[in-house]
């Protein structure tokens, strides 16, 4: 008669550490987190990628992340609260718990948000990363999860946002030689620009090319802020203006080009036939160019509410196993008194204009397809539409 084995206690208990974390996962309502994966090098040669094919077959749900979305802001000035604010209205409106971390410009405790969010199986994250060398090995390890990752402008991402950035400078540079043939028979220009961001660098070849076919033109200070925002923009003008007291062109981003603006106020030195012109569509410089006799001219609008919304859409669609884009455009337009209001009115309702295909192809563009299924096809270069 074979022998009845009876389980030992030390038998009977081994298996209970397990079971249990898998019962009160399932009471929490959540799956139990897969192991991270590596996600590999991505696409590294760079990609000229097909127009997006929103009817692309589904794929699989990413298992074990939280049906939440975080925005990790690099600083708070008004393009990446726009991006904020874009961001929380798409996940209400889809079901997805919302928080944001903020770095302050400070690359080591951004490195410590993304492990935080990792470690939270955060469903999907979107970036604008202060320093994106050191930050690209964090954002690999969070796709490696399964989660979706949106960046602005710099790789790696499973979803790339990026502004056909020739285009934009073009567009601000020949508003700004426009005016300076119709009003300034000279002018002394100032460059804010970003050329240490590799990213960025064409904006700012365009606006030199603009500038170069106006001959009364002088670019007196060419020069990249120590921080992009207000208080950079202020304090590089000061230090200009010691030099080159008169200045009658300045361009950048719209949040240096402000801070530009109040210190040239600040000395006295601003003038109503001045052009300082910005790109991002800031609501300082919208207000600014509703203003009567202000210096300020244009502001290149990027809509950062509505192309927030589009990506908190499609870490939404990630997370319910749909293909989204791998590249998106975001489309310059010159912002002037005649088209603000239209512009704010978008501003203030971008879930409307998303909805509306017409109205959403003249802000976005959307290139290339990536799911759950194919995530390790994700963006690791510096993907630009105008590459060709």
């Amino acid at each position: 008669m074979p022998t009845k084995r009876i389980a030992t206690p030390a038998r009977r208990l081994a298996g209970w550490p397990a079971a249990l974390a898998v019962a009160a996962a399932l009471l929490a309502g959540s799956q139990v987190p897969a192991a991270a994966q590596d996600a590999g090098p991505g696409l590294t040669t760079p990609t000229v990628f097909a127009p997006h094919d929103p009817g692309a077959p589904r794929c699989t749900a990413p298992a074990g992340l939280a049906r939440s979305l975080a925005f990790a802001k690099d600083n708070e000035r008004d393009f990446i609260q726009g991006v904020d604010r874009g961001l929380a209205m798409a996940a209400r409106d889809r079901g997805l718990a919302y928080r944001v971390t903020q770095a302050n410009n400070d690359a080591d405790r951004m490195l410590a948000h993304l492990r935080e969010l990792r470690a939270d199986r955060t469903g999907g994250v979107v970036v604008a990363p202060v320093d994106p060398d050191s930050s690209s090995r964090s954002l690999q390890e969070t796709m490696g999860s399964g989660a979706y990752v949106g960046t602005i402008v710099a790789p790696p991402a499973t979803s790339l946002l990026n502004a056909p950035q020739y285009l934009t400078g073009k567009t601000l540079g020949d508003a700004a030689a426009a005016h300076i043939r119709r009003r300034l028979p000279r002018a002394n220009v100032v460059l804010l620009t970003h050329d240490s961001i590799e990213f960025l660098t064409p904006r700012f070849v365009a606006l030199r090319d603009a500038l170069k076919t106006v001959p009364g033109a002088a670019i007196v200070a060419d020069i990249s802020p120590a921080t992009v925002d207000f208080e950079g923009g202020f304090r590089t003008m000061q230090t200009i203006l010691q030099a080159h007291p008169t200045i009658d062109v300045v361009l950048g981003a719209d949040t240096v080009v402000l801070g530009a603006l109040a210190a040239l106020r600040a000395a006295g030195k601003d003038r109503p036939d001045q052009f300082l012109g910005g790109i991002d569509g800031e609501p300082g410089a919208v207000a600014e160019i509703k203003k009567r006799n202000s210096p300020y001219k244009a502001s290149i609008a990027l809509s950062s509410p509505v192309f927030g919304y589009a990506m908190g859409q499609h870490a939404a669609d990630w997370l319910e196993g749909k293909s989204v884009p791998q590249g998106m455009d975001i489309l310059p337009s010159a912002l002037t008194i005649d088209n603000i209001a239209r512009y704010e009115a978008d501003l203030a309702d971008p879930a409307a204009v998303y909805a509306d295909p017409v109205r959403r192809a003249s802000y976005l563009k959307m290139y290339g397809n990536i799911c759950y299924d194919s995530r390790d096809r994700y963006v690791n270069f510096p993907w630009s539409s105008e590459r060709k």
